[in-house]
């Protein structure tokens, strides 16, 4: 387990929310949707996120309706997450 990046996901309320929302691809919109959050929000969220290369955007070159997934990396923490909540 990386505690780094365990520690930055759990740390955050909303931002563990969004990487949730990651467990299949999705758009910030779709994520915002579902979260009944700003698409703003989310959106710098997720930038957090993939910074620290825990998700990607798998249509870079789209200016809309992006699509992001979990990376190997996330889908660790991802499965250390959904392990501790049980």
């Amino acid at each position: 387990m990386n505690i780094e990046n365990y520690s930055f996901v759990v740390s955050g309320k909303f931002r563990k929310n969004v990487f949730m929302q990651l467990e299949s691809k999705k758009s910030p919109s779709q994520i915002a949707k579902n979260l009944n959050a700003s698409t703003t929000q989310v959106s710098r969220t997720l930038k957090q996120l993939e910074s620290r290369n825990l998700i990607g955007c798998l249509t870079p070159s789209s200016r809309m309706g992006k699509i992001y997934a979990l990376t190997d990396k996330g889908k660790e923490v991802f499965s250390d997450i959904k392990k501790d909540s049980m």
